[in-house]
Order: structure tokens, then sequence, then C-alpha cells
């Protein structure tokens, strides 16, 4: 505990708040891309410390929650096949899919089992040769290196009854759909630490430089996410527009060179659908073609899928930043943790979750004051992405 402790010390959290206020001397709009840091932020009550000038927009930060709902559906199909053990973490058995969720599949009969790692899976497929086993990857980088592993893995060993269905989705392209978005506020952004462990900051000067914004690499303890709040709000008062890492404990410039390896012999680069924003352009990944063979979708070819989301989930405004959680009207009442009308109020990652979770159910107009009605110069429109059914 000693290592978390130091970075939840109230007296330096009190330095770090103090420099902020010193600092910053007109508006900010900065944005976390990570569900982690969301949570933090909101547990810890960051953002009501902060002074008013500086507003945290929450990012489609949550890997659950951005997983399209016609993977979803899709999830949903394949685990209901009677041949089928369906395997997934824990956290996406209660996302709903289009009138029913993996929990309810499983109620039905469907083999539905949570494990804690895709190799679990594998193992299952090795105990049930007569049986196909799916594993549902999903995730940001983070996730991806061990999926990628596992399917390396299923391929070495001879496993053909394993399958993976993929839905991995990357920041850095999520980052620029937003900075393109007519609606955007986003002045800087507190870049997800894991990611960047993983994957590097290789792609992140180019964006910095191209939208003159900074990019804050951040830890998830409080002092974390204060460090790199400060770090971003001095950027901005200096006119810079630089990537800055504020978590040089856990990430190295070069990323991690194993698992960058395992990504590129596996997956390849593809656009990718993100719930409730649409499709953005080479911010996914899907199995390589000599890998094609462990592609869940292709091996059950899954077609036909019809997609409805609730009409009154507003949790696409939300992943956008456009609007915070307690701003949509279905938020505590018709939605809530027991009855979601959308991913982010299920996920462990999710911004309605925190929300819900940490008892922020109603508008603070001085520090959450909805986004001003667009004059007729502006656009509130969501990303510029293609629409997904």
């Amino acid at each position: 505990m000693k290592y978390i402790e130091e970075f939840q010390d109230p007296d330096l959290a009190r330095r770090l708040l103090d420099d902020i206020h010193a600092t910053v001397t007109r508006p900010w709009a900065l944005m976390e891309v990570c569900g982690g840091q969301t949570h933090t932020i909101i547990r810890h009550g960051i953002d009501q410390l902060l002074p008013e000038q500086v507003e945290l927009i929450h990012g489609p930060g949550c890997p659950v929650c951005v997983t399209p709902l016609e993977v979803i559906d899709k999830a949903l199909e394949i685990a209901s096949r009677p041949d089928v053990i369906f395997c997934s973490f824990g956290d996406m058995l209660r996302v709903p899919g289009t009138g029913r969720d993996l929990f309810q599949v499983r109620s039905e009969g469907g083999d539905v089992r949570v494990v804690y790692s895709p190799l679990d899976a594998l193992k299952v497929a090795r105990r049930n040769p007569g049986r196909e086993v799916v594993f549902f990857g999903i995730g940001f980088e983070t996730t991806a290196p061990p999926n990628a592993m596992t399917v390396y893995q299923a391929k070495r060993l001879g496993i053909p009854n394993f399958s993976l269905l993929v839905s991995h989705v990357r920041v850095p392209p999520a980052i620029e759909a937003i900075m393109r978005s007519p609606s955007c506020r986003v002045q800087g952004f507190l870049a997800a630490g894991h990611v960047c462990s993983v994957m590097g900051m290789g792609e992140y000067p180019e964006l910095a430089a191209r939208h003159r914004v900074p990019i804050v690499v951040t830890g998830f303890e409080p002092l974390d996410i204060l460090e790199g709040v400060r770090r971003a709000v001095r950027q901005l008062e200096r006119g810079e527009h630089t990537v800055d890492n504020a978590y040089a404990r856990a990430v190295r410039p070069e990323g991690n060179p194993a698992a960058l390896a395992m990504l590129e012999d596996v997956f390849e680069v593809t656009d990718r659908a993100w719930r409730g924003i649409g499709v953005i352009p080479d911010s996914g990944w899907r199995l390589s073609e000599r890998y094609r063979e462990f592609d869940a979708e292709h091996r059950f070819a899954v077609t036909g899928i019809t997609t409805r989301e609730p009409a009154e989930c507003r949790s696409g405004e939300v992943l956008q930043g456009l609007i915070k959680p307690h701003q949509c009207e279905a938020f505590g009442t018709t939605c809530t943790p027991r009855t979601p009308l959308g991913a982010t109020m299920v996920s462990s990652e999710g911004a309605c979750a925190a929300y819900y979770l940490y008892r922020r159910l109603e508008l603070t107009p001085a520090r959450t004051a909805p986004p001003a009605p667009a004059t007729p110069h502006e656009s509130t429109a969501p990303l510029e992405a293609s629409p997904v059914a």
C-alpha cells in the first residue's frame, strides 16, 4: 500500500491544487480519455476542488462503453448457440444489447462463463474439444496484447475450437475525431498511462502539433490526475502544445517492444465503430489474415443483425463529452445500475456509473453547467464519424 498511499497524500494534493489555482488566469477545458481516471476524479471530487476556470470533460475512455451495439448483439447471438461456450470478463455480462444481455442468455440456458484472462478461455477450449469456445475480446491498447497472445498460442498449440470475437479500439484516432468535431471544446488532454505503457508516446506529438493541444500522459491516483492537470494548465497558459510524460514511473516513450511485436503479428489496423459515436477510421484492430481462422465473426458468419438503441439514452453524448451524465433525463430514474439503458451506467469505468455511485445526482451550476447553446456559427453536431445503426 505504500506506493498507493503516497499518491493519495492530502498535503501534496493541496500543494498541487494551490499551484493550479495560482497558475490559471482564464477558462480551460481538459478531457481525460480513460474511465479509470474519470472514476478517480469523481470519487475524490477532484473536479470540484479545481479552480472554476478548469473544466474536466469525460471522454470515450471506457472500453466496455464504446463497444458497439452491433458487436454486443453478435455476442448474444453466438452465446445463444448450444454448441458454444461463451467466455467474457464479468463487466460485459450486464451491458445491454438490443432487448437483452449476456446474463439473460445465461438464464435461458446459454453456456456463458466469466473468466479472468483470455488464457482461461483457451484452457476451457482444451478441456472441451467437442465444443466451440469464444472469448469476447474488447478494450483499448491495454487488453489487446494478452488477447493477441492467446490467439497466437491457440495457433501454435493447435486448438481449433477456440476463437475471438474482436472489438478492440485505439485511442489516438479517437482524439483525432474529437478534435475534428465542430462541437469540440477540448483544449488539452490527459492521456491514459496504461495505454502509453504498451504503445509508447509516438503517435501523440503529431496530434498535439496539428491541433495545438497539450497532451499529458498521466496515471490513475489523485496526485497523478492533479499533476497532469497542473502540467496541462501550465502549457495552456504559456501557449504551448507538447506531449508531456507525467507517468514516467510506468511509461517509456517507446512503449513495450514485446507487446508491440505481438500486436503487429496478430492484428491489423481497421476502421472500427464506437458505440454512441460511429465509425472512426483506423481506430481499431481485427485479426490479421494469418490468424483469420480464429475470428469468431467469420467463423459463425453472424449476419442480419438489426440494432436498436433506447431513444431516451444519451450515453453517446456522454461519451463525446457533450453532456455530463446527470444532464441526461433518464439518469438515476429510468436508467440505474440495476436497470441500465446504456453501457456507461453498467461498466465499472463508465462515467454514468461513477456519477451514480458517488452520488453526483444533480447539476452543480458553478462546476458542471451544460455547454452554451450553439450560435449561428457553431454546431453541436456529434463527432465527424460515420453513423452506425
